[in-house]
């Protein structure tokens, strides 16, 4: 007892957890009462027993468990929570509970399984009872049956899937245990009930008496089907209903029944077998063998593999293709048969997976159809009906149509028969009267056949559809049959059988008889419609049965005549007769009077007797022929005419005008239309014509007419009237083909008034039909086509007017007009719709041209065959403009080809696929299936280019198919099944833009939501942002109920994930698209095809007026919607909002719609919209004092969450509507908050508009709008987004203005997530962004801004890292380095880390920031960030380098004058990036130095301008003064500012006034060759190569070639650097590039004489450049590629031919050494050496001009950098044999004169040139007596070069030890560097590698100075002769060696002496192949250069111009009073031209 009081004690849920089980059994039975009492089913109560629910079921002892099962039935009955224990509970009940021997348990875990069922929880308990089958205990396994049983007998089979459970029948009729099989048996009849034949297929393999014992079973069942006793919780209402007729005892209505029943397809429940796999491997060998009994054996073998009744979708198209083979070539006609019956097999088997073949076999068996006998026959109609059943009759129509045409009987007969069975499949709905029409029109010449059997089958086809569709649908196309035959089509009507439809006459009924109201339900609408209709019922007056409701003139039609008035012809007597009865007898007798006053009077009398009569009683025709009686139209006197006109408009007003009477008068009035005084009457007469019988037949009859005249004015008159009745009646029904030929011959005519006529016509036309139009007229002459342009870019932007005429029918044919706009409108892709003008267009049939050649090509092995087959089918296309839908196996092979390997292919298959597009137009449709999806399927390639290109592609093919195609079926479902990222964003993206704009989508769009979730929980983060964009609109065509039902099926943590998504979802879920509205009754024709479509434009505006007009007319009362006008027919995706209408539309569309059409119901809620714009008139923010501080304490106190997230959680949101409450109205909030954005824009442009009335308090709610705005940087939305940018500019500008200063709090709260959106993928955006940054640190500290950005750069979004570090990079330039936090080193290196990133635009972006601390602290940048990595480091330099040479050296920019400079204050939108690479030198800091007389400009002066940042925080009104003070002194700066310009100019010592202007054009048009802008570069090539190609032009370019190349090889770096690594960058443009560079290259190097100006580092770094270019692989993927590496290549030739040979290969030679000693590919070396040995080559030629002391200098510093031990250890010995090559040859040629060439290499012994030249000669034979000379002489220098060495150590110890002292300091360098001079091989390294960095920096600044102290007085010296040549030059301009070239060549030898390249070259920063940062001192010491570059080359032309040029002007100065001297005007003019050339180049800037 002790223990069971302990347990007695405890609560409920711990007693059924206990170990005891008398206490678990105590704690069921209490838990059972608490769960009965419990009456709140979300009680927190249930909650503590949902984890123990299992353990009731699965209670290990008997008796327990049968409490806890009872207790776990009632939680599950009452608890809401019950649900999420569905899997657990019910796998228990499945293992512990069906095997216990108590009957009891068993039921209640029956009742359990049940209940779960009725949660709507049935999928997961159905899972579970099958895994129960499993299970080898048979007890189990018989309860789980029965369980199914059960739940199927109760819910039914729409609740209980069966498809799994039908298929687990057969295994379990195959179990030892007999209670099994009787159980399964039992399963079997109960399933049998609910899909009755459908079970059979699936259990044919079980054994046969099992299945006689079913038959039995199943013959007793009742007929009437079953119905669902047990309701879901969900179908209560249902379940009401079931009980109320269950009391009643009434059987449930039919319909009901019929819901009840759900209709099972046999073939679902079939397993698909794969027979691609089981087909034999000879199959397509034998189907092509010659005898015919193996082409047997190999379809028999098909045959029977075919059988199987469904098949595994795969690749049939080879074998459909076989099979078509042998039905349409086989002479055999058992084998056709065969052949046959194996199509038709495969069409059931695979059914709409067949319909990609469908276009392919349909021809070729209606052409068999020749055949006569009848097996054959039979064969062939299963096998088309089979096919057809797999596609639609849109699809098949072209071909269907293209065979009723045939002479074969038998084909026409077979045709239309095949045509009476499909239309039998069809429904109102699959046959619209686009479809049904042009078959109405071919049955019907069928009906006149002369073939009975034909005539026949034509009855059957015409009767089927008059079955489907109605006979009012049918009749408009049988108005040329007489009654006769349209009886005969009636009967046939009347025999017709429907599929599947029992009922199908009696539906039919109200459609032939009924007036048009009570047709209405049945009518093929879309939603708004019915709406309408409904409407107009309820208004109207009540109408009698059997007529129809009043029309807009009040009078009822006769309801037989459908369309037109049908009047037989009457004979002359009959018409006399008839109009005796109704003309007075003197009328009559006066018609044929001579005198023309009595024909007048007769007339006015005919007038008067028209107008007095009734409609009915009229006789139209009899009327007109009277008319038309002698004289009738060729009546002389103009009144008596002009009267007879105006009375046959009077009568076709007035009477029942048929088309009879109208062809009578036609050719009378067209023969009047262009006479002057009748020509009006005519008019008014053809238009009133035009009322009565339609326009469109009419328009056909008159143009015909007056074109069958010769009259010019009547032609031209018709087309004018015809011009005008267009815009009157509106294009509805114009027949362009019937008249556009006559528009083309009146194009053509001679008369100008005709011609003029024609154009305006097609003017009009244009309005309704677009671009289209102009197709036809392609072929017309060039000035007739421009006069035609001209009038259509009249007509541009127009709007089609609004019809005022209307063709006169009868109510019912207003009806079907509208359902038949309605039908076109309809569908689904938008673009399929108004395609009318593209049927127009005359088609070519290319199926000829693809030919099997063709194919075999396209699938070639060889690409560049493939390539050749698609050249031609491009070809093909272009040619035929406009192509049938006939292209024979075309698709299939272009197909292929979008897999190819080859990209360029796929690119080009693409491109015409385009072609396709546009060539064959809507008839696209059919090859959807073949051609379509494949495109889809490239949209997963990796490249972007091929990406785009196949997007392009697909929306050309959407734009003429629609998207109707593309959804049906699983194609686009499988293409999501593939796990590529790339293609899953692209077709989400695609999908979501697309399904915005449908009305209504296939079913079978559901197949691709289980994808859609499966990409929401993608591994690419890309994937799950598409699939979010696209949840919304794959909802709003779905709805959230099948969305929801589908997130069901996922596993429970993707279902929480996805059902919150959905959730989200459904929030901003878009609104459908309504139906289009119809302008001016032009229910129009191309309408969708316009760019920019006039029709359809004026739908929001024009037809709001024109729309209740319409309807009045088109019968019932006109319903006007006042909300919905402004809505545009198409829709645009919600984001737009333009500030229109957008922002008038009604909160809530649905609801508003509904309750704005109640009529007076409506004026409530318009009351209740007024009170609430009246409340809104108040301030929307509340200034409460003290709050925000009280809100600051409470985050700092932690009372509130701290605003700090990755993304907004609920509880963030919460807490910002509380804070709000208090401070903002509670309108503004509730818009703030509401899921609407549209709500946001309108909230948003309201704080706009008060921001400056209510600024005070716009600035005491600061941080909670700012709170406000974070959010919604995390919407989706760009509208939204965009409006938020541009609140937050204004806003920041008036808190500027307002001198307000961001406090922490708010800072912290706001920047973080600003600068977020800084990467966001739109330009538009960042731009915006960057500008508020900038606006930003106005009211908030850089210095406090810059940690912010810092942490940016870690963000994951490339595009983030590189903005933040631009932005880093301007925070620097404009505050200094005091802006770095926490210090600049730390900063700095967190920023350099980021130039070894990954993407290119961070980099740059990294490398522009440090440049900028460069510009700011010099040097010092170095230690500044840290250790790089050798890439990084030589990267920065080359940055640095570039940006030294751009700007003049810049010193720490203020502030204040750099953000004045960066942003103007009246554009808030300046963005605030700026790179330094790009600016100009600062002219503020340039100002402040002159006024200070500062001197020095070097970059790493010390920041004495720098402005103390909180200084500048709390006084920014001086910083704003600043500007101003320093705007007078820019004019003067302007000397200083250009001296850099002369950078490109051509180095020349005779600087002449003639030459001047053509040299400044020349080097302002080579400095554009480097631009970065690749436009601006190709401009100068073309402008370089125009001069290059002129002989006499040519010669300016001397002097200026190394300037050139220079610029040249600047780009190529350029383009490999960046440009190529630029995806944003068309591709195309670089090739564009590279061909000018090119071009201007081989131009250049054509001329011998200019290309041996080029200097050795010049063509050194060409070389480099283009060797780099040919080994670049991304030129060679790019189009075009190859063929530019060709072009390089015959470039290079060119360069080594005509190149000075010396300087050529001294080049080649040192770039040889320098890629050997770096790290450059080793193809690179190789292509170097292959110039080598090229150049060796060309020796005998050139030896006698070369320089041979130059070239064997360089082969000495070759053999010096790599001796002969290190050549060897080299990979290849190349390199040794060529030196050794080139050696060999120049002794060959020079013998031993070779060793007399040594001249200027001062230390032979350093290499081993000398002796290794020794060796050849003397192996050549060649060494004389001059050998021991040579020896004593060499002996000699070695003692010379022992001795010096001997002292070198001392002296260079007393040299520094003067430098280390300070009084001998001077005195110690100049020693030092005269020593050097001397003594170049002298080794200083061991004296100074024990020293300073500070030491050795000294030495070096300190020999500098001297180098260039000296270097001023050698050019002082040369300076001073410069005028006196230019004297001498101006006097005997004869003397040739006085040229400018002469001394630009001696200046070129004195600078090489003077070591002045090398200087510059240390200078600059240090060579390619020197890694360290600087070089060593021994270095700058040289007494002989090293190789120069051409970069130092340009960089020491620079510097040496401006110095002569000071020089000079001084000595201009010191000698001003000669008059006579040439130059006296040179620099004042030179000034002048300068001081324009920059303003011209900051204007282009600008």
């Amino acid at each position: 007892m002790g223990d069971d009081s302990e347990w007695m004690k405890l609560p409920v849920d711990q007693k059924c957890e206990h170990k005891v089980w008398k206490a678990r059994l105590n704690g069921y039975e209490e838990a059972l009462k608490l769960f009965q009492r419990i009456e709140d089913e979300k009680s927190p109560e249930w909650g503590k027993y949902l984890g123990l629910i299992k353990k009731f079921v699965t209670d290990s002892n008997v008796v327990a468990q049968l409490k806890g099962l009872e207790a776990a039935l009632a939680f599950i009955e009452n608890a809401h929570v019950a649900g999420k224990t569905t899997g657990e509970v019910v796998s228990g009940v499945v293992t512990k509970v069906f095997n216990q021997p108590k009957a009891r348990a068993k039921e209640l875990g029956m009742d359990i399984c049940l209940m779960y069922i009725e949660m709507e929880k049935g999928e997961v308990v159905q899972e579970e009872l099958l895994k129960g089958l499993e299970n080898k205990n048979p007890k189990i396994v018989v309860a789980c049956i029965e369980t199914l049983r059960r739940a199927l007998s109760e819910f039914g089979s729409k609740i209980v899937t069966l498809k799994p459970v039908v298929k687990i029948l057969s295994k379990q009729f195959e179990s030892r245990e007999k209670a099994v099989r009787d159980e399964v048996k039992l399963l079997s009849v109960e399933i049998y009930k609910w899909i009755r034949d459908a079970l059979r297929p699936p259990l044919q393999n079980i054994n046969s008496v099992q299945l006689k014992e079913l038959e039995e079973e199943w013959a007793k069942l009742p007929s009437s089907p079953p119905k669902q006793t047990r309701f879901l919780r969900s179908q209560q209402d249902l379940k009401a209903k079931f009980e109320q007729h269950q009391a009643q005892g009434e059987p449930s209505d039919g319909e009901d029944e019929a819901d009840t029943v759900a209709a099972v397809d046999p073939y679902e429940l079939l397993e698909a077998v794969d027979i691609l796999s089981k087909m034999p491997k000879d199959f397509y060998d034998k189907i092509e063998a010659k005898k015919w009994q193996e082409r047997k054996e190999a379809l028999e073998a098909i045959e029977t593999l075919i059988k199987n009744p469904k098949l595994e979708n795969g690749d049939y198209g080879d074998l459909v293709r076989a099979l078509k083979k042998v039905v349409g070539k086989d002479a055999n006609v058992m084998l056709v048969t065969l052949a046959a019956k194996c199509l038709a097999a495969l069409a059931s088997g695979l059914r709409k997976k067949f319909g990609t073949y469908a276009g392919q076999v349909v021809p070729t068996i209606l052409e068999k159809f020749k055949e006569k006998k009848p097996l054959v026959v039979q064969a062939l109609q299963e096998a088309i009906d089979a096919i057809f059943l797999t596609t639609t009759l849109q699809n098949l129509s072209e071909d269907i149509l293209a065979v009723m045409d045939n002479k074969n009987p038998s084909i026409k007969q077979q045709t239309s028969l095949f045509l009476a069975r499909s239309f039998r499949h069809c429904t109102h709905t699959t046959l619209p009267k686009s479809v049904l029409k042009p078959f109405c029109a071919a049955l019907v010449k069928q009906v006149n056949d002369s073939a009975p059997e034909v005539r026949d089958a034509a009855f059957e086809a015409l009767g089927t559809a008059m079955k489907v569709v109605g006979e009012k649908a049918v009749n408009p196309f049988l108005s040329d049959l007489d009654k006769l035959k349209l009886e005969k089509i009636k009967e046939s009507a009347d025999k017709v059988e429907l599929a599947g439809k029992k009922g199908a006459g009696g539906e039919k009924k109200p459609a032939a008889k009924a007036p048009p109201p009570a047709e209405a339900p049945t009518k093929y609408s879309a939603p708004p419609r019915k709406a309408q209709a409904a409407a107009s019922k309820s208004s109207a007056v009540p109408s009698k049965k059997g007529k129809p409701a009043s029309t807009a003139g009040g009078k009822s039609k006769k309801t037989p005549e459908s369309k037109d008035v049908i009047e037989t012809e009457l004979s002359a007597e009959a018409c006399e007769e008839k109009a005796a009865g109704v003309l007075p007898a003197s009328c009559m007798q006066q018609l044929d009077s001579a005198n023309w006053k009595e024909r007048l009077a007769c007339m006015e009398e005919f007038q008067r007797a028209v107008e007095s009569m009734d409609k009915a009683d009229m006789p139209c025709q009899a009327l007109v022929r009277m008319l038309a009686k002698k004289p009738g139209w060729k009546e002389t006197n103009f009144q008596v005419m002009q009267m007879k006109l105006h009375i046959v408009a009077l009568i076709a007003q007035r009477g029942q005008f048929s088309k009879t009477s109208a062809s009578v008068v036609l050719d009378g009035l067209v023969d009047k239309v262009g006479d002057v005084k009748c020509g009006e009457n005519a008019k008014e007469g053809l238009t009133a014509i035009g009322v009565a019988c339609s326009l469109p037949w009419t328009a056909e009859q008159v143009v015909s007419m007056a074109f069958a005249q010769k009259n010019p004015k009547n032609q031209a008159e018709t087309l004018n009237w015809l011009a005008n009745a267009m815009k009157e009646f509106g294009f509805a029904g114009i027949n362009v083909k019937g008249f556009i030929n006559n528009v083309k011959t009146a194009l053509g005519a001679t008369n100008p008034a005709v011609r003029t006529a024609a154009i305006t016509l097609l003017g009009v036309m244009y309005l309704y039909m677009g671009a289209p139009l102009r197709m036809f007229f392609e072929d017309e002459k060039p000035a007739l086509l421009s006069q035609i342009d001209v009038q259509f870019e009249k007509m541009q932007g127009q709007s089609p007017p609004a019809p005022i005429r209307f063709t006169k029918k009868s109510a019912s044919a207003e009806d079907e007009e509208g359902d038949e706009a309605e039908e076109q409108e309809e569908d689904v892709g938008g673009g399929g719709g108004g395609m009318d003008i593209m049927d127009l267009l005359p088609r070519t049939d290319i199926c000829d041209k693809i030919t099997s050649d063709l194919v075999s090509k396209i699938g070639d092995k060889n690409w560049k065959i493939r390539k050749e087959g698609l050249d031609e089918t491009a070809a093909i296309i272009s040619e035929a403009k406009f192509i049938t839908t006939n292209i024979g196996d075309l698709p299939l092979a272009l197909k292929a080809r979008l897999s190819d390997s080859n990209k360029i292919l796929v690119q080009q298959t693409l491109t015409i696929l385009q072609q396709l597009a546009a060539a064959m137009g809507p008839g696209l449709k059919q090859h959807v299936k073949t051609l379509g999806m494949p495109i889809i399927t490239v949209l997963g390639d990796s490249k972007v280019n091929v990406r785009a290109a196949a997007m392009s592609t697909l929306q050309a093919w959407v734009e003429q198919t629609g998207m109707k195609e593309w959804l049906e079926g699983e194609d686009l479902s499988e293409e999501l099944k593939r796990e590529n990222p790339f293609l899953r964003q692209e077709v989400l993206g695609w999908l979501a833009e697309k399904l915005l704009t449908l009305r209504t989508v296939p079913a079978d769009l559901m197949l691709c939501v289980p994808l859609l979730y499966a990409c929401l929980e993608d591994r690419n983060g890309d994937v799950r942002k598409k699939a979010q964009d696209a949840l919304p609109t794959f909802m709003m065509q779905l709805g959230h109920d099948k969305m929801d039902k589908a997130a069901g099926k996922l596993k429970a943590a993707s279902r929480d994930l996805v059902v919150a998504m959905l959730e989200k979802a459904r929030a901003v879920m878009p609104a459908k698209p309504a139906a289009p509205a119809k302008a001016g009754g032009g229910k129009g024709s191309a309408e969708p095809s316009r760019a920019a479509s006039a029709s359809r434009q004026p739908a929001g505006e024009d037809s709001v007026d024109s729309k209740p007009e319409v309807k009045k007319i088109r019968g019932g009362a006109a319903t006007k919607k006042p909300p919905s006008p402004p809505k545009e027919p198409v829709p645009s995706p919600p984001s737009k909002d333009k500030g229109s209408n957008a922002n008038k539309k009604p909160p809530s569309k649905g609801k508003a719609a509904a309750s704005s059409q109640q009529g007076p119901a409506g004026k409530k809620p318009a009351a209740k919209i007024q009170k609430d714009e009246e409340d809104k008139s108040g301030p929307i923010f509340v200034l409460i004092p003290n709050a925000k501080e009280q809100r600051i304490k409470e985050e700092k106190q932690l009372k509130i969450l701290k605003w700090n997230f990755n993304t907004p959680r609920d509880e963030y949101l919460e807490q910002l509507k509380a804070q709000m409450s208090t401070c903002f109205a509670k309108w503004l909030q509730d818009e703030l908050f509401h899921f609407d954005f549209q709500r946001h824009v309108k909230a948003i442009g309201v704080m706009i508009e008060r921001m400056e009335s209510e600024s005070d308090a716009t600035i005491s709610c600061l941080d909670l709008i700012l709170k406000w705005f974070t959010l919604r940087f995390f919407d989706t939305n760009t509208t939204v987004l965009m409006k938020v940018l541009e609140y937050l500019k204004l806003l920041f500008a008036m808190l500027n203005r307002e001198d307000y200063h961001l406090t922490e709090y708010e800072a912290n709260s706001f920047v973080p997530y600003l600068i977020l959106k800084v990467g966001e993928p739109k330009d538009g955006v960042r731009k915006d962004v960057r500008a508020i940054l900038a606006m930003l640190c106005k009211v908030y500290p850089a210095s406090k801004v810059f940690p912010f950005l810092m942490e940016g750069t870690k963000s994951k979004n490339s595009k983030q890292r590189a903005e933040c570090l631009e932005e880093l990079g301007c925070l620097i330039e404009g505050y200094g380095m005091n802006v770095c936090q926490p210090t600049p080193a730390k900063s700095l290196k967190e920023i350099a880390v980021h130039i070894g990133d990954r993407d290119t635009s961070v980099r740059n972006a990294a490398l522009n920031t440090v440049v900028a601390v460069y510009n700011v602290s010099g040097d010092q940048v170095y230690k500044l960030i840290g250790n790089l990595s050798e890439k990084d480091m030589s990267m920065l330099e080359e940055r640095i380098k570039r940006s030294a040479k751009k700007a003049a050296a810049a010193s720490v920019k203020t502030s204040a004058v750099e953000r004045t400079q960066r942003e103007p204050p009246a554009n808030p939108n300046a963005t605030f990036r700026r790179k330094p690479s790009q600016e100009d030198p600062n002219k503020l800091n340039q100002a402040r130095q002159n006024a200070q007389h500062s001197e020095s400009s070097h970059p790493s002066i010390p920041k004495e301008f720098q402005l103390d940042l909180d200084m500048i925080e709390m006084d920014q009104s001086r910083v704003c003064e600043l500007p101003d003070l320093v705007q007078h002194k820019l004019d003067g700066l302007l000397e200083p500012i250009k001296i850099p310009e002369p950078k490109m100019r051509s180095v020349s010592p005779h600087y002449d006034d003639l030459h001047n202007s053509t040299a400044s054009t020349i080097n302002f048009v080579i400095s554009q060759v480097a631009s970065g802008d690749i436009n601006n570069s190709i401009q100068a090539l073309a402008q370089i190569d125009e001069v290059l190609r002129q002989q006499d032009k040519a010669e300016v370019m001397s002097g200026h070639i190394d300037q050139f190349l220079i610029a040249t090889f600047m780009q190529l770096r350029l383009i490999y650097s960046t440009h190529m690594a630029d995806d944003r960058l068309d591709k195309r443009d670089i090739i564009k590039l590279y061909s000018c560079i090119i071009g201007n290259m081989l131009s250049l190097f054509s001329i011998e004489s200019l290309a041996r100006e080029a200097s050795m580092g010049v063509l050194k770094d060409l070389m480099h450049g283009l060797i780099t270019m040919m080994l670049d692989a991304r030129v060679e993927d790019i189009r075009d590629g190859q063929q530019v590496i060709r072009s390089v290549n015959l470039m290079v030739t060119r360069v080594l031919e005509k190149s000075d040979q010396t300087n050529m290969i001294s080049a080649l030679l040192v770039l040889l050494q320098d890629s050997l000693a770096t790290t450059t590919p080793p193809m690179f070396s190789e292509l170097v050496m292959k110039c080598l040995w090229r150049m060796i080559r060309f020796l005998p030629e050139s030896i006698n001009t070369i320089n041979l002391d130059r070239i064997l200098l360089d082969v000495h510093l070759f053999m010096k950098a790599f001796p002969k031990e290190k050549l060897k250890q080299l990979k290849s010995d190349v390199p040794h044999r060529t030196l050794k090559t080139l050696l060999h040859t120049l002794c060959k040629l020079t013998g031993a004169k070779i060793l007399d060439h040594l001249s200027m290499i001062e230390n032979r012994n350093e290499s081993e040139l000398e002796a290794h030249l020794r060796r050849v000669v003397k192996h050549s034979g060649n060494l004389s007596g001059q050998k021991s000379d040579r020896g004593n002489e060499k002996s000699g220098l070695r003692t010379e070069d022992r001795m010096s060495k001997g002292n070198v150590s001392d002296i260079l110890s007393e040299i520094f030890k003067k430098i280390g002292s300070k009084e001998n300091t001077k005195e110690g360098l100049t020693e030092l560097y005269e020593y050097k001079q001397n003594y170049s091989d002298a080794d200083l390294e061991p004296f100074l590698k024990n020293t300073s960095q500070f030491f050795q920096s000294y030495v070096e600044r300190g020999l500098r100075m001297i180098e260039s102290e000296r270097e001023g007085k050698a050019r002082i010296q040369t300076s001073t002769v410069i005028p006196q040549h230019g004297v001498d030059f101006s006097v005997s301009s004869n003397c040739e060696e006085l040229k400018p070239a002469v001394y630009y060549e001696r200046l070129k030898i004195l600078r090489q002496r003077q070591g002045l390249e090398n200087t510059s070259r240390q200078g600059v920063g240090g060579g390619e192949d020197e890694p360290q940062q600087r070089p060593p001192i021994s270095s700058l010491l040289s007494s002989k250069p090293a190789v120069a570059s051409s970069t130092d080359m340009l960089h020491s032309k620079l510097s040496q111009l401006k110095e002569s040029r000071e020089l000079y002007q001084q000595e201009h100065n010191a000698h001003s009073h000669s008059p006579t001297h040439p130059r006296s005007a040179s620099p004042a003019a030179n000034l002048d031209d300068l001081k324009k050339r920059l303003e011209k180049i900051k204007s282009k800037k600008q």
